[in-house]
This record gives structure tokens, C-alpha cells and sequence, in this order.
């Protein structure tokens, strides 16, 4: 079939450009140099050499066209689940490119990823240099979600520590002092408080509690992951003192299902009850405070997660 000058023009502009041998070479020479150089700013990021602050602000094509997850991945302690994870609280689609993120998404992924100081620095805390020095975990949520059921499967594992805290009240039956709780005078609790010896604490029914913040220092240079099942209110102090932490928040499957967990452990009155249910929403309320939130629809899947979290 014979073509109009119209069709053929059409047909040749959709052809690519012919390019001369010398043009080809050149632009090889190109695409070889960016790719060096991407792996160069991957190889910097992940030895602390390069602060991702001062990459994002710097003028690089060849940083521009990396992909967000694949620089994420690059930077020490965060590996692709944890990368997914920030990306997903940031609204940034898998695919998206450094060029493509929007100011306010910068912002926010830095100042997410700042709460994870790299290796490097964290290795020479204590003065305790080339250590290995375990992540720090906050475990949260309404009562009766299954916090304890969650951290008492994670301590099964060599890798972490479920810390223990410290606390004013009676032991009650077959607690055990050092293993359930530390248990103290509220004269020593108050004295500690002075000294400034707690990562966190509140007091809550008329008794203090609290988390030493020597004890979790210690495990933590051992390579220890420190995992704190705390409320809400101590959650809110670590991430002041120590925004290196990663905060997880654990979520009832539905508002029903908690209520008759609640309802459920036949061990307070109607009063009693009506108070949990408020505190409850009050906490549900505080979920996007957290680094990440975690439905416990099976507590085997969500302890996958955290500990491939720790080792990510």
C-alpha cells in the first residue's frame, strides 16, 4: 500500500533518532559514568560517609534518577522492609524517584530517618567502639490488644530483651522480683527520679513505674534489640530522649473485637469497664504518633514483622 507524504512524515517522526557511532560511545560513556556513580552515593550513605540531608540538597542528576527505595535501602539501618514501611507512612508510591518527591515529603522522610542514627555513631555510644549496639523498640496500645501475649514471644528470641520495669506497687501472686518486676520502695522510686536514672516513667492507679535507663543501655551494648512494653504517656518520653527508638503500635483487628477482649477478662465491674473502653479510644486516638502501627490479628505474623524489623 503506497503512503501520502502526510502518512510517511508521521512514520518517520515516530522512528528513532539514527545515531552516528561517536554519539553512541558518548552516550554509553554517560550512562556507565552515572551508574558509577550512583553506586559511589549507595557505598557512602551505607559507610556514613555521606549525610542523605546534604545529598537530597546537593545538585546531582545521577541522584535525581535513583529510585526513593533504593536510596533508603542504602542507609544503615534500614533495610527494604523498614524502607517500604517509611514510604508507605509518607505516601510514596514503590516506583517514585528522588527527582519526583514533593518538598513536604522530603521533609517528612528526613525527619523520620532521622530518628535512626547509623551504626557508626551508634557503635560509640558507651565508648564502646566497633560494637554492635541493638535497636530500641517501643511496644503500645489499648489494653487487652495483646501487648504482653506480642513481647512475650519476642523474648523467646537470643537476639532480644523484653525490659523489665521498675515499680512501686505489691508483687501479686506468683510474680517474681527481677523477672516480672523490679519491685521498690516509693522512697527508692522517687530517689531514682531525682538522679535522673529513668529512660521514661509515670505513675498510673496510684503506683510509679518506670524503665531504667542504665539497665537497657547495658543489654543494648551486648547487641541486644531492648523491646519497652509501656502506655502511651512513656512511649511519648522515650521518643524525646532517645528519637532513635522505634516506636510500634499494636491495633485491635476491629473497635468489637477489643471490647470483648475487655469485657472478656471477668475481672472488673461495669465501671471498671467503661473506663478501660475510654482509655482505649483515647489511645487508638494516639496510633499516628507512632513509627509504625501493627493490627494483632495473629500475634505469630506480628512478631515476623518486628523481628524482621530488628534484623532488616
Amino acid at each position: 500500500m503506497l503512503l501520502s507524504i502526510s502518512d510517511e512524515i508521521a512514520t518517520v517522526k515516530n522512528l528513532p533518532p539514527k545515531l552516528d557511532s561517536t554519539t553512541r560511545r558518548a552516550n554509553g560513556l554517560k550512562a556507565v559514568a552515572a551508574r558509577r556513580e550512583r553506586a559511589d552515593i549507595k557505598r557512602k550513605l551505607k559507610g556514613g560517609e555521606l549525610e542523605l540531608r546534604a545529598l537530597l540538597a546537593s545538585e546531582s542528576n545521577a541522584k535525581d534518577r535513583m529510585l526513593v527505595v533504593e536510596l533508603l535501602e542504602s542507609l544503615p539501618f534500614i533495610g527494604e522492609i523498614r524502607a517500604r514501611e517509611l514510604m508507605e507512612r509518607v505516601g510514596i508510591s514503590p516506583r517514585r524517584r528522588i527527582a519526583g518527591l514533593g518538598i513536604r515529603q522530603r521533609e517528612r522522610l528526613l525527619e523520620l530517618i532521622e530518628k535512626n542514627p547509623s551504626r557508626k555513631l551508634l557503635s560509640t555510644l558507651g565508648g564502646v567502639s566497633g560494637s554492635i549496639y541493638g535497636r530500641l523498640f517501643v511496644i503500645s496500645g489499648p489494653g487487652g490488644v495483646g501487648k504482653s501475649t506480642i513481647t512475650q514471644e519476642l523474648n523467646r528470641f537470643d537476639d532480644f530483651f523484653v525490659s523489665i520495669s521498675v515499680t512501686t506497687r505489691a508483687p501479686r501472686h506468683g510474680e517474681i522480683d527481677g523477672v516480672s518486676y523490679h519491685f521498690v520502695s516509693r522512697e527508692d522510686f522517687e530517689s531514682r527520679i531525682a538522679n535522673n536514672e529513668f529512660m521514661e516513667w509515670a505513675e498510673f492507679a496510684g503506683n510509679l513505674y518506670g524503665t531504667l535507663e542504665r539497665e537497657v543501655h547495658e543489654m543494648r551494648l551486648r547487641g541486644k534489640h531492648v523491646v519497652l512494653e509501656i502506655e502511651i504517656q512513656g512511649a511519648r518520653q522515650v521518643r524525646k530522649r532517645h528519637p532513635e527508638a522505634t516506636l510500634v503500635f499494636i491495633s485491635p483487628p476491629s473497635w468489637e473485637e477489643l471490647e470483648a477482649r475487655i469485657r472478656g477478662r471477668g475481672s472488673d465491674d461495669d465501671s471498671r469497664i467503661a473506663q478501660r473502653l475510654a482509655l482505649a479510644q483515647e489511645e487508638l486516638a494516639a496510633s499516628d504518633e507512632f513509627d509504625l502501627v501493627l493490627i494483632n490479628t495473629e500475634v505469630a505474623e506480628v512478631v515476623k514483622r518486628l523481628v524482621a524489623l530488628a534484623t532488616s
